[in-house]
């Protein structure tokens, strides 16, 4: 029998309030079709979309109301399939939103490309007609500068049809990986068997039997020999999709189209690479540590994963994390951390696992509602960490939607993991200086070791690793599984220098997914490090560095994102937040070593 409670048994109060979208199915079923029937109202505009400041803002007005609706019943249909998978009524409900939410873009796309047939001076003109288009002046700086690299029309619906075509790869590979692929059961350290998924690895991984370990390691890279010219191919073909769809768009390469979408200079990414190439000795000395820690003479691929801390996590109940991350953020001021306690306190939060609920942890909720997070709270130290780091998302979406118009309340993904690393940063920092339990402080240490591992060295690796498999392409190689295999352990050879690294590792590239989208996963290194920085300049200067902190929060995507983080207190054009965070990191591995 599952241990795991139905849904109804879960006491209210740890469940989240989706009343502020819908008060009911019902009011949801009303809202549907009266958003659906507004599809049209768009078309009245298309052709006309400049043809004065008049109808230059009523045609923006009309697609914000449409899409704030339409983001209402989208955000209601997912977080009520989210609370249990298997319930097909809202199964249905998240599959007809998607659908409107389809319609409703493809209905508005007819807007940008008319906007870029005029010049900068011909909408200012337009604004000095009508002020109230003054509020959309970043949003045409924006779009305008995207002209070189948008195509004629014809050209754009060809491009927009092929898309499903170009990201065919991807689909297989998720297909092949999560519908077909197969993994086998290895028997545990009790002699019980433990089947082997892509979602389990590396919790398994984490297991104190060595044995068991270097078992599940083994059984799970040799299953992906028996799909490797299949995942090779899919690889080779979703890297050759960027590299000619950059071309269509007149670019000089598939990472600085990526990277323009955000108005990221490439020199960011290199920077990030070059920098962290140059302080590989200290994931090495944290490998180490680990080694020593475990008491082994070296350290194998599968020990990876262990923890530094040796015992079990300490308990910590869902009310005793909220204390902990309350008092964390104090020094982000009053209005920050009242919010936060506000939020705990009107069911942002869907606390724990049930029956069917969607796995992992996040933030959502729209522009006109409060913020929703979804959590599988298990009662340790992890899930303390990311009650925070889902709450700094929540506030960073609060403050923006109640600071800026429509047009400006969302925010990069280059930005998206800074608010949330903070908090993070901010609960290491209370929790060393009011704890003094060694165990508690040792599984401190070693969430905040991991998360430097996990966030900017190996994700830094896989941007290195993303940047030379397209160079290869753009420079008419062909990526084989053989090409790929050596790329792939050449790179971790220089970052696990000290370690033992062995055949089956140079397949991990296999088991990526985030490789079918290529050049994200370096703004989650840039995000920790900018955070890392913000936290420090928090701490050491209070509110001279909390304040334009909050600023940037409520900036939302008014901004360009170097622009914004810089007005803030960091600079991700140059190496010095990145180098702040290695020092952080280089001080918790010297804490650390002491503990132990």
């Amino acid at each position: 029998m599952s241990s795991v409670p139905e849904r109804g048994e879960i006491d209210t109060e740890y469940t989240w309030d989706l009343g502020d979208l819908f008060a009911s199915d019902e009011a949801w079923e009303e809202a549907f079709d009266a958003v659906e029937a507004r599809l049209d109202d768009l078309a009245a505009y298309e052709g006309r979309t400049t043809e004065s400041a008049a109808t230059l803002l009523a045609t923006l007005e009309t697609r914000e109301e449409l899409m704030r609706e339409v983001a209402n019943v989208t955000a209601y249909a997912r977080l009520r399939s989210d609370e249990d998978t298997a319930d097909q009524h809202y199964q249905a409900l998240a599959s007809r939103a998607n659908t409107l939410a389809t319609d409703a873009r493809s209905a508005a796309s007819f807007i940008e490309p008319e906007l870029q047939n005029c010049t900068r001076e011909e909408l200012d003109a337009m604004i000095e007609e009508e002020s109230d288009l003054a509020t959309y002046e970043h949003y045409f700086d924006d779009v305008l500068r995207m002209k070189p690299h948008t195509r004629s029309a014809e050209i754009e619906e060809l491009l927009a049809d092929l898309s499903e075509v170009t990201g065919g790869a991807s689909e297989v590979y998720s297909l092949l990986t999560n519908a077909d692929m197969d993994f086998p059961a290895v028997e545990d350290p009790d002699g019980e068997p433990v089947e082997i998924s892509l979602s389990n690895f590396t919790t398994l991984q984490k297991r104190p039997d060595r044995d068991f370990r270097r078992e599940v390691y083994e059984q799970f890279y040799d299953e992906w020999t028996e799909v490797r010219n299949a995942v090779g191919t899919a690889h080779h073909n979703s890297v050759k999709a960027d590299v000619k769809l950059a071309e269509a768009r007149n670019y000089d390469t598939a990472r600085e189209a990526s990277l323009d979408g955000a108005n990221i200079p490439v020199s960011v990414y290199d920077t990030l690479i070059d920098t962290v190439h140059e302080n590989l000795d200290l994931l090495q000395r944290h490998a180490d540590l680990k080694g020593e820690a475990l008491g082994v003479d070296e350290l194998r691929m599968w020990d990876v994963y262990m923890p530094l801390a040796d015992d079990e996590s300490p308990e910590v109940p869902y009310e005793e994390a909220e204390e902990h991350v309350i008092e964390a953020v104090a020094p982000l001021g009053d209005d920050y951390q009242n919010r936060l306690t506000e939020g705990l306190d009107s069911r942002w939060v869907d606390v724990y696992e049930s029956v069917g609920k969607q796995s992992g942890a996040y933030s959502g909720g729209t522009y006109d509602s409060q913020p929703y997070i979804l959590m599988n709270y298990q009662d340790d130290i992890g899930s303390m960490y990311t009650l925070a780091h889902e709450l700094g998302h929540s506030l960073h979406t609060q403050l923006a939607s109640e600071t800026q118009p429509y047009v400006y309340g969302g925010y990069e993904i280059f930005v998206a993991e800074v608010a949330s690393t903070v908090n993070e940063a901010l609960l290491t920092n209370h929790l060393l200086d009011t704890v003094e339990d060694d165990t508690f402080r040792r599984h401190v240490l070693n969430e905040y070791l991991e998360r430097f591992r996990s966030t900017l060295f190996r994700q830094t690796m896989f941007a290195e690793f993303e940047k030379k498999t397209h160079e290869l392409v753009e420079d008419g190689e062909a990526l084989t599984p053989d090409r790929l295999d050596d790329l792939y352990r050449g790179l971790k050879e220089e970052y696990y220098a000290t370690s033992a690294v062995d055949d089956r590792i140079a397949r991990e590239w296999m088991r990526i997914p985030h490789f079918y989208r290529a050049f994200y996963v370096y703004q989650y290194a840039t995000g920790i490090s900018a955070a890392v920085a913000l936290a420090e300049g928090i701490q050491e200067e209070g509110e001279a560095a909390a304040k334009p902190y909050r600023e940037f929060l409520e900036s939302g995507s008014h901004g360009y994102p170097i622009d914004l983080l810089r007005e803030a207190g960091v600079d991700m054009t140059t190496a010095d937040p990145i180098e702040s965070a290695l020092d952080a990191y280089d001080d918790a591995l010297t804490e650390f070593a002491e503990l132990i």
